[in-house]
């Protein structure tokens, strides 16, 4: 927002000082304290080890950031605002030695009048910040009746943080995958903005699409100090509208409408091209930019015939919903860059994702992360940020989650990315967690829908035409039930795979309309593994790996699974490796039923995509960025157009045709039992048409048709015989069977700006994968090989320009016969 002539970056050099006098060090704005405190070599990398009991008093800690800046003569005696975007979180702001604010809310940008209170040349401003956790408990104490916090506080021991009390981001406090490390520091902007009478606050567009042309209702909401008249232009692909407005001091809302005819739509990814448009809004010697993509998106929420449907509409399409959810891309603020964060999208996008979910325990992320999903055609969930615990609803906390909400939805709501706003994240869930909530239902249901109609309410009032969704998972609006084990409405998560240790094959005994929580987890990669222990550390029930578990019994859950599906690993690497392979396996068990019942379920979000630091969890990609088999074996149950197999009671299995295209197509299905040695039978050869709205049987191999030691394999292809995917299916776990001890071989061929890999067996080796000491992306892996096929995979290298001399030597593949 704004130019270089009417704003000023007062970011950069500060400093840092703890109440005691003890610690005075620089720090750069945007910034945290952690960051700071490991520059100037205070405190250890808290991800090391066992590190995080040893910085815990950072966050127990009053700190004061404080710094000069300077301010041109003619700026200086202008109308000035001091936009701060973020400041974590409880903190007194003092400018040029007065209290210009008290802040208390992380999730709010403060625009604060700073005119005839900044001087020519030398300002000085400073930021005192209470400890957040001392803050959270004097509020929980004394509040007239208990809101207990979320049990994820207290993993390996910690003592827990009434994080319900204030708005922080929640897993800041850690949470079932999080370090607790509770930063403080300022984000985003510190900008000193200059006008002539007004300022631009928010720009709210709104789209009525008719007949293939879209009318833009655009309401710009701006700040004035006094009364007077300003000059408002708005345009867009060419249409142009410029109106003087009368303005009187305080805010005020503008309303223009523009019409544009024929626009290139905006389509999510796989389903067409992401075309944005420039709208650009000038208001006297202020300008906006915001990138425009025209879409229709509504949410099918109707009685059907099983109860009701949960579905996205595009442009007038039903399309199936496929991805993961989101948590911050890292547990220390100044980590997250765009940098991370697109790769990260990106990686959402290859492995055929077209829906993220924020989650609510986390953060609004920031303007270039939406930015991001608008250009890669990336849809939003989007959580409110309220997580798995009750929270208070006296006056003033009412009033700042309403600023809060108000401000994020106008920030946001122009995003073509943007499709649903959820209230929180299993909130009317957790009444049924707590003693105290369990007690006196009624008490804390009411409590819960006072600030849900909040939220709802804010929501109609400032995007309207988009859905609110009360919570997740939900079954509709005012129903306080149980989303996790209803599945003929709303959304839902199951987690008894995971959190009940049933068996994989559980997640066919429930069928979904919208799956938006489900996971298993992996320890992380041994590489990564090795940057945060010792040789000694490298067992799965050391002091080490069980502080990089931050959900109870989590290790020993992964190896007891481990012993239902697998032969027992021979070593701890081949334990990392298994405990990946079977995660993957989880939810491929999980995706590919539910995808399978298609209309029934039309959306499935894995947990989760990422990690905020190195831990054992529930991600398809590592801390880092690189993917684990899960994200590898993600881009193939995510395949728009796939085929499944489905067991049934009787023994038979079902193979099912799910096409999401746009438009219906014929695939060419041949289906294999194949032995250990490698002999082939087919079982099915034929050609079948697959339409869009619902998925199809193509064939049925009768019970028995299978011999002891076989497992089927099958592939498919378009009518022009390009092979457009292949799967397998084990109708027993792996450790029934006997592996052959295959060779595979590999030729690299470093070709431009990458590296292919071609794979060759002798007997059936299962899921080949290959892992480079380079950073970067393999096209495929933890794939099935069959002799007599070979099999090629690119290598893409995280940075360009490198040098992949050495990548043949620093090529390591595992595979499941290795495992033991």
């Amino acid at each position: 927002m704004g130019n270089a002539a009417t704003e000023l970056d007062i970011g950069g050099a500060y400093r840092l000082r703890d109440a005691e006098g003890r610690i005075d060090v620089p720090i750069t704005l945007p910034g945290d304290v952690h960051t700071a405190l490991i520059e100037a070599g205070k405190i250890p990398d808290p991800y090391f080890g066992t590190n995080e009991q040893e910085v815990m008093w950072v966050n127990k800690t009053r700190w004061t950031i404080d710094g000069t800046f300077q301010v041109p003569l003619d700026m200086a005696m202008s109308v000035l605002t001091l936009t701060l975007t973020e400041v974590d979180c409880i903190a007194t702001i003092y400018l040029n030695g007065e209290k210009l604010a008290a802040v208390d809310n992380q999730f709010i940008r403060h625009d604060l009048d700073v005119t005839g209170k900044i001087r020519p040349g030398e300002n000085h401003l400073r930021f005192d910040f209470a400890i957040a956790r001392d803050v959270a408990a004097a509020r929980a104490k004394a509040h007239p009746f208990p809101l207990p916090f979320t049990k994820n506080y207290q993993t390996n021991g910690l003592e827990g943080v009434h994080m319900n009390f204030i708005r922080k981001v929640a897993c800041h406090a850690g949470w079932d995958w999080g370090i607790c490390l509770m930063p403080t520091g300022v984000y985003g902007g510190l900008r000193l903005r200059k006008s002539k009478l007004a300022r631009i606050d928010s720009v709210q567009v709104d789209q009525r699409h008719a007949n293939g042309n879209v009318t833009l209702s655009l309401k710009t909401r701006i700040h004035a100090v006094a009364q007077g008249e300003v000059n408002l232009i708005h345009s867009i692909a060419g249409q142009v509208i410029e109106k003087t407005h009368q303005v009187s001091p305080g805010e005020n809302e503008l309303e223009s409408e523009l019409e544009v005819q024929n626009p290139e739509l905006w389509w999510p990814a796989g389903q067409g091209a992401q075309r944005l448009y420039d709208l650009m809004t000038r208001l006297d010697n202020e300008t906006l930019t915001q990138k425009i993509g025209f879409r229709q998106l509504d949410w099918v929420i109707e009685k059907d015939e099983i109860d009701h449907t949960f579905k996205c509409r595009v442009n007038g399409r039903d399309i199936t919903m496929m991805g993961a959810n989101w948590i911050p891309a890292d547990a220390i603020p100044s980590r997250i860059t765009p940098e991370v964060v697109r790769d990260l999208l990106e990686s959402a996008v290859a492995a055929n994702m077209n829906m993220i979910r924020v989650w609510g325990g986390g953060q609004y992320e920031p303007d270039y992360f939406y930015e991001i999903c608008d250009e890669l055609g990336i849809l939003v969930w989007q959580d409110f940020m309220f997580s798995c615990m009750p929270y208070p609803t006296d006056r003033s906390f009412i009033e700042s989650v309403t600023t809060e909400i108000t401000q994020q939805v106008r920030r946001l709501q122009h995003h073509a990315s943007i499709a649903l706003w959820c209230g929180d994240n299993e909130v009317i869930g957790s009444l049924t967690w707590y003693p105290e909530t369990i007690a006196n239902r009624d008490r804390y249901v009411a409590n819960y829908t006072r600030l849900s109609k909040v939220l709802a309410d804010t929501v109609e009032q400032e995007d309207p035409g988009r859905r609110f969704w009360p919570s997740s998972p939900s079954l509709g609006y005012m129903d306080f039930s149980d989303g996790w084990h209803v599945d003929s409405r709303g959304d839902m998560h199951y987690w008894d795979v995971w959190h009940s240790a049933k068996p994989f094959e559980a997640y066919r005994t429930v069928s979904p309309r919208f799956a938006s929580e489900f996971g298993f987890q992996s320890f992380t990669s041994m590489n990564v593994i090795e940057n945060f222990t010792e040789p000694g550390d490298r067992n799965p029930s050391s002091p080490v790996m069980e502080q990089h578990q931050r959900n109870d019994g989590g290790n020993a859950r992964i190896l007891e699974t481990m012993c239902r599906y697998f032969r027992f690993p021979k070593d701890f690497e081949h334990m990392v490796f298994l405990s990946q392979i079977q995660q993957g396996l989880a939810i491929k068990t999980a995706i590919e039923f539910w995808r399978s019942t298609k209309p029934r379920c039309m959306g499935t979000l894995f947990w989760q995509i990422n990690d905020t630091w190195p831990v054992h969890s529930w991600s398809s990609i590592d801390y880092g960025g690189q993917w684990k088999p899960l994200q590898s074996m993600a881009a193939r149950f995510f395949r728009q157009v796939n085929v499944v197999a489905v067991p049934r009671p009787d023994g038979s299995i079902v193979l099912r045709g799910i096409n999401d295209r746009a438009e219906g197509l014929a695939v060419g299905l041949t289906v294999w039992s194949v032995s250990m040695t490698g002999n082939k039978r087919q079982l099915h050869g034929g050609r079948h048409e697959v339409g869009t709205d619902s998925a199809l049987t193509l064939a049925t191999i009768p019970a028995g048709e299978l011999k002891p030691g076989e497992f089927l394999y099958f592939a498919w292809t378009d009518d022009s015989g390009t092979r457009l995917g292949e799967n397998d299916f084990f109708p027993r776990a792996y450790k029934y069977y006997d592996l052959p001890p295959s060779t595979v071989q590999t030729d690299v061929d470093i070709t431009d700006g990458g590296a292919a890999i071609s794979l060759q067996t002798n007997t059936p080796a299962f899921f080949v994968t290959l892992s480079s000491s380079i950073p970067g992306r393999f096209s495929d892996n933890s794939i099935t090989l069959l002799p007599g096929e070979k099999r090629s995979i690119r290598f893409l290298p995280k940075r360009d320009g490198e040098d992949l001399t050495d990548f043949a030597g620093g090529l390591h593949l595992l595979h499941l016969a290795q495992t033991y």
